[in-house]
């Protein structure tokens, strides 16, 4: 199928501001089953300079350059449309196979590139209780641990919907037992990663669902030997299939919004934003 998403973002300012250099995340990654076929990008005031290029963690980034005089707002819009073709998430065989039950080792060669996704900041004691409470209910077997941990996340919590701020903290989300898709996703990570799992955060979109139809979306990627990073979506309580579009990925969970920059002047800002998806019929 193919998906179109419309994604623009206004700040207004009360007083003019000069704008310095701000990094934009609007840029689908590439995935085996999901293909870039059309983008475009819009930005008023028209920038001086635009330099795209790929992050540490591989993402794709827009540095924009404005001229040095002031403004009174700065619109960003992206047009994006990809063909996103099913994939089965477990279709793949462990290897070595005794990565098939945790907590495992992941081999010295691979070890080394994972570290950022292993850091325990977030794991702490009540997350790790938790995530080894829904290991033992599947005999610390991998993948039905992932499945039931999304599954738990999403029929026992109560989401709520938050667009801004960092996510809070996993013991808060636990403790709560609610939180945006943000919370859920830092809160699978820190689970993963208490058992030894490599997570990252993923940012993007969600078509189908209509709770996640006009907003960022987030959800995780858990790197498993034999099949590489795989997606699960704790907010759907589901694997990712191909309803998802990726925008980036990181370790950390507070490093990929949309538009991220500064400005020189004092006054305060507004932001609107708007995410429309939709399904493109066959012609």
């Amino acid at each position: 199928m193919n998906l179109q998403v419309r994604h623009s973002l206004e700040y207004q300012y009360n007083f003019p501001v000069v704008l310095e250099m701000h990094t934009l995340y609007l840029y689908p990654r590439s995935y085996p089953h999901q293909r870039l076929l059309e983008y475009n990008m819009f930005i008023d005031p028209q920038p001086s300079k635009i330099v795209k290029n790929i992050d540490v963690e591989g993402n794709v980034q827009h540095l924009i350059y404005f001229y040095n005089q002031p403004y009174s707002r700065l619109f960003v819009e992206a047009s994006i449309t990809v063909s996103s073709e099913p994939v089965n998430v477990f279709d793949f065989v462990f290897y070595p196979f005794e990565t098939s039950k945790i907590p495992f080792l992941y081999d010295n060669r691979i070890y080394k590139y994972l570290i950022p996704y292993l850091d325990k900041t977030d794991a702490t004691q009540q997350v790790e209780q938790f995530a080894r409470q829904l290991a033992a209910k599947v005999d610390y077997a991998t993948i039905p641990f992932l499945v039931e941990m999304s599954q738990y996340i999403s029929q026992n919590f109560v989401y709520q919907h938050r667009e801004y701020g960092n996510a809070y903290p996993p013991d808060e989300t636990l403790r709560d037992r609610s939180g945006s898709c943000r919370e859920y996703a830092r809160l699978f990570m820190g689970a993963c990663r208490s058992l030894g799992i490599a997570a990252r955060f993923v940012s993007g979109y969600l078509y189908g669902n209509p709770q996640q139809a006009h907003e960022l979306h987030a959800w995780v990627e858990v790197f498993l030997p034999g099949a590489g990073w795989r997606g699960f979506d704790p907010t759907e309580g589901k694997a990712v299939i191909n309803n998802h579009i990726s925008m980036g990925t990181s370790a950390d969970y507070d490093q990929l919004a949309p538009v991220m920059g500064s400005f020189l002047g004092y006054t305060s800002s507004l932001l609107t934003t708007h995410v429309d998806i939709q399904l493109l019929q066959d012609k």
